[in-house]
């Protein structure tokens, strides 16, 4: 749409780079061309205004194949109009003076145009393919077909129309059908899935195997080296018991040694002493064999006196002195000592 400024009795027009613009009057061309910008009469005036910039027309149409099979297809033509001056004289591109819209619809009429020749390409290719070759292979030879068709339309070129380009999105049959066609390659899907899960499985399999192998190796190593370690605990403790024993026999040896050379010793300080003993009583006796029984006593109450407690009180009686006395009397005299008389005479 161009724009289109009003004032009385005039107006001026204002287009864009991509708009080809024509001014009429009385039939003559006053301006042609694409950007223009000029005053004109609204009253006198005929505008044309043609789009020179590229286009995208989405197609979409239904087809039937060889095995009679309705398929869908879907695609896009992109076209130009290349001679805009002999396009306003095929179609309608006039414009109203007073708001510059179309007076009529150029672009939808071209669109069927289009359309209705692209629609025509594709049915001829895909009536010679069955529906698995149309959906697996007429993507490329419809588009070629397309194409060429489309390029060498007269209808188009006469109307200074330039195809440009066609792209064919998807070929689609009815959802049933198409269903039932992804069906087989839903199964090789879901087999290559289920193949690829056993595989997995197996392999967990495998490796719980391994895993359990490798725990019982480990076990079997534990109680190897175990069995090692109670049987060095038994060597070291027979060997602890040995050197024990060792050494309690070389301290039994040696306390029985000891007590060997302190009962040899006691025993020779016994015999010592007894010998001494033996001597000093012998010359103790030797010492007392001359003397006299008189001294005898003496020194034997004296001894016993000795070990008497203390007495501080004796009496001695007559009749205890004069039994004394004969008794003395009586004994007989030692050698070399005083006769019985001398001490009869002495008392």
């Amino acid at each position: 749409m161009v724009h289109i400024q009003r004032r009385p009795f005039i107006s001026h027009l204002r287009a864009d780079p991509v708009q080809w613009i024509r001014h009429q009057h009385s039939g003559q061309v006053v301006h042609e061309g694409a950007g223009l910008a000029f005053w004109f009469r609204p009253l006198t005036a005929a505008l044309s205004e043609v789009p020179i910039d590229d286009r995208e027309l989405p197609v979409l149409f239904h087809v039937r194949t060889s095995d009679f099979q309705d398929a869908t297809v879907q695609g896009t033509v992109t076209y130009r109009i290349t001679d805009p001056a002999v396009a306003a004289t095929r179609l309608d591109f006039g414009v109203d003076p007073a708001t510059g819209r179309w007076r009529s619809t150029p672009l939808e009429q071209l669109a069927s145009l289009l359309t209705e020749s692209a629609q025509q390409h594709a049915v001829d290719t895909l009536a010679d393919l069955d529906l698995m070759a149309a959906v697996t292979r007429g993507l490329t030879e419809v588009r070629n077909r397309v194409t060429a068709g489309l390029s060498e339309d007269s209808r188009l070129s006469d109307s200074g129309v330039t195809v440009l380009g066609v792209r064919i999105t998807s070929i689609r049959p009815e959802a049933d059908l198409e269903r039932a066609l992804q069906a087989p390659a839903r199964e090789r899907v879901q087999q290559a899935a289920d193949a690829a899960g056993f595989e997995r499985r197996a392999l967990a399999v495998e490796r719980e195997r391994a895993i359990a192998e490798n725990e019982l190796q480990n076990q079997i190593e534990l109680a190897r080296r175990e069995e090692q370690l109670v049987e060095r605990k038994g060597l070291n403790e027979r060997r602890r018991a040995e050197e024990a024993a060792a050494a309690a026999r070389i301290q039994s040896e040696a306390q029985a040694e000891r007590d060997r050379l302190s009962a040899a010793t006691a025993a020779e300080n016994r015999r010592l002493l007894g010998a001494a003993e033996a001597e000093a009583h012998a010359a103790h006796v030797a010492a007392y064999a001359g003397a006299s029984p008189a001294v005898l006593l003496a020194l034997a109450a004296q001894e016993l006196a000795e070990r008497f407690p203390e007495i501080g009180t004796l009496n001695i009686t007559p009749d205890l002195l004069s039994g004394a006395l004969s008794r003395l009397a009586e004994a007989p005299a030692a050698p070399g000592g005083p006769a019985p008389q001398q001490i009869q005479q002495a008392r």
